[in-house]
């Protein structure tokens, strides 16, 4: 089994290479409000350095859809991470490929999910928790992940870590796990050690 490695909040050029360096897949770039959120000018300069095959993700919040495409073609991103309530039409509308977020509260957000499926290229699973749009640093009852996959390709993420992300490739085996405040010493900034310890533990785990 292969799994994706994303690490997301990315805010500085020192963590993204560290982070390429060490096998991540993609790199995610957060421009709504967040303790994480990077400048246009700062993502590009950062994106500009990266080695090649690496995807970089844009993450946003019900923001105008103008505004995306002038941001995502300012910085060159491959990939919009879509985290708010946007709707399907919002989320067909773009030229670029799309994630689409979905904060899991109970099994009755699952049937929010099959709306989405025929117009997004990836559903991402988060937590949920009232007045947070993620960066929570909580896991959410897994089993709902394994239940979604009936949906397609999932990207598992809310609260992973060095110490729980074997567990939840193992329990979910997801198309890719997303990690960000589980990275980090402090907001934006990450624990290079603690991002080398959580490849080491998915790669190892989607090897068994």
């Amino acid at each position: 089994m292969t799994v994706r490695i994303k690490i997301c909040g990315i805010t500085n050029k020192e963590d993204a290479l560290a982070a390429t360096h060490l096998g991540a897949d993609a790199l995610g770039f957060i421009f709504a409000a967040s303790p994480r959120k990077i400048s246009v000018e700062r993502a590009r300069e950062i994106i500009k350095a990266l080695p090649p095959f690496v995807k970089t993700v844009g993450v946003f919040v019900d923001e105008d859809p103008e505004r995306v495409s002038s941001i995502a073609a300012m910085c060159g991103l491959d990939i919009l991470q879509l985290h708010g309530s946007e709707s399907v039409d919002y989320c067909s509308s773009f030229d670029r490929r799309v994630i689409k977020a979905v904060r899991l509260q109970s099994r009755d957000d699952l049937d929010n999910l099959s709306q989405y499926v025929s117009v997004v290229d990836t559903l991402l699973l988060d937590t949920y928790l009232p007045n947070r749009l993620g960066g929570t640093g909580i896991t959410f009852d897994w089993k709902l992940a394994v239940e979604a996959r009936r949906y397609g390709r999932i990207i598992l993420a809310g609260g992973l870590n060095p110490e729980n992300v074997a567990a939840a490739i193992s329990m979910v085996k997801p198309y890719a796990v997303d990690a960000s405040s589980g990275l980090e010493r402090s907001p934006g900034v990450k624990d290079h050690e603690k991002m080398a310890q959580f490849m080491r533990e998915a790669i190892q785990a989607a090897s068994i």
